[in-house]
């Protein structure tokens, strides 16, 4: 009977949902239905995710999705300074070898990008640096970091450290409340498989720099580590102008005789030119 009915069951009335309670709905919602499965993260065509990708008639290779992944490590880890890795006018990317341009009839920047050219295709048979040395603006660093973009192409764990800027972080490690060390600031420096250094011979020459330099070049010199220098100063006295023998020590430049091939160039400032709009 309905009067029977009512005195078996209560009333029931709607009840709000605690926050505890509201959380586990929402996440029964977001689970998957049963017997269908999560959608799967997106997997390359080419290599299936194996990293290979099977050529017909040539066997397996690196696929390209990995190439970039560990480019795109490579790019992080080399501490190219922003204006050389990044698109900047007058280039429309960053610095490479595919767009370094020698001044019109300037034998000595074409002789340079040769050097350059070379060193990147012929690597690892290659047993000497360069030593990029001439007045500013005439592409020295241009031409270094091409260096390193093109052997990173290849794979190859690079370096990039401005010659200063590196000197500063050294005497920054000496601060009790820093948190590196000198070694954790020279074991990269040290280990390197290829390293550039820019700027050579800027920093004024103190003791303290010149055993510095010795230190952090003679590792490398003994190590037989692949070194690209660039440098303002060059071998030769011009009026009373400092040569780099000067700036370095007797010492030092003398392994960089054996280190690198001294490739000199000359040639107007770009960037003075750039403010003139010539370029």
């Amino acid at each position: 009977m309905p009067s029977d009915n009512r005195k078996k069951f209560p009333t029931l009335f709607p009840v709000r949902e605690t926050e505890g309670e509201s959380d586990s709905a929402q996440r029964e919602e977001q689970r998957p239905a049963r017997g269908r499965r999560a959608e799967a993260p997106a997997v390359c065509q080419k290599c299936f995710g194996t990293g290979y990708e099977v050529t017909p008639g040539r066997g397996a290779r690196r696929c390209e999705c990995r190439t970039q992944d560990t480019r795109s490590k490579l790019l992080e880890q080399a501490r190219i300074p922003r204006r050389y890795r990044e698109p900047a006018p007058p280039r429309r990317e960053a610095c490479t070898l595919q767009n370094y341009y020698p001044a019109p009839n300037n034998g000595s920047q074409l002789k340079a990008f040769n050097y350059a050219f070379r060193l990147v295709r012929e690597y690892p048979a290659v047993e000497r640096g360069l030593l990029l040395m001439g007045p500013v603006g005439v592409g020295k660093t241009h031409l270094a970091v091409a260096i390193l973009h093109g052997l990173m192409e290849k794979g190859v764990p690079c370096l990039f450290y401005e010659f200063g800027a590196l000197l500063k972080e050294i005497q920054d490690s000496y601060n009790k409340v820093s948190n590196t060390s000198e070694l954790g600031v020279l074991s990269p420096v040290y280990q390197a498989e290829v390293l550039v250094l820019d700027e050579l011979g800027a920093s004024k020459p103190t003791d303290w720099v010149r055993d510095t330099m010795m230190q952090i070049i003679g590792k490398r010199y003994n190590d037989k580590k692949l070194t690209i220098f660039t440098t303002n100063y060059m071998d030769g006295r011009r009026g009373a102008e400092e040569t780099l023998e000067d700036r370095v020590g007797v010492r030092l430049r003398s392994r960089l005789y054996e280190m690198c091939r001294t490739v000199e160039l000359d040639g107007d400032d770009y960037r003075k030119q750039l403010d003139t709009g010539k370029v």
